[in-house]
């Protein structure tokens, strides 16, 4: 079982979010996403089912983690750093629930199969009562978001994972 301990340690970026009350639901998110998949590790996790050996899922977070930090604090335009933080910290929080292993080979899961990991991330978002920006960000950060208005926070992770996600392919 994944617990608030593992989360702390599996992402060290959460002491960016300076809302106690923020961090807390982050860490909440993954711990219930980590329960509904299964999960008794993070780093059992791959980043991606469509890149053959694409890595951990928690690498690829703290990657887009970073990236979106360095895109705010390079920007005039006012930011909501932990709203950032935050959706960055569990754009991907879906797939914990989309994967699932079998005969010891992560696939998608049956809930997968149903809900892609951005409907499903900001749905346990708006369960957990997360503020709407941060369901936002988690819904908006792949395809799902090409037909809504995304805030300044919400494109910021989009092209961050994007960015992460197409040097990752370009590589294999």
């Amino acid at each position: 079982m994944v617990t608030k301990n593992d989360v702390e340690q599996a992402f060290p970026e959460l002491k960016w979010i300076k809302n106690t009350t923020v961090r807390d639901q982050v860490i909440t998110m993954w711990v219930e996403a980590a329960k509904h998949g299964g999960w008794k590790s993070l780093d059992d996790i791959p980043f991606t089912l469509l890149v053959e050996n694409s890595g951990k899922l928690v690498d690829h977070t703290r990657r887009v983690t970073k990236i979106c930090k360095h895109v705010a604090e390079a920007r005039d335009h006012p930011i909501n750093m932990d709203y950032l933080i935050a959706g960055a910290l569990l754009h991907d929080v879906g797939k914990v629930m989309e994967y699932t292993t079998v005969n010891g080979t992560v696939v998608k899961s049956d809930y997968g199969h149903r809900f892609r990991h951005p409907v499903s991330g900001a749905k346990l978002a708006w369960q957990l009562g997360l503020p709407d920006d941060i369901a936002l960000i988690i819904y908006a950060h792949s395809h799902e978001g090409d037909h809504c208005k995304r805030t300044p926070e919400s494109i910021i992770v989009h092209h961050s994972d994007f960015i992460d996600f197409e040097i990752k392919k370009s590589m294999m």
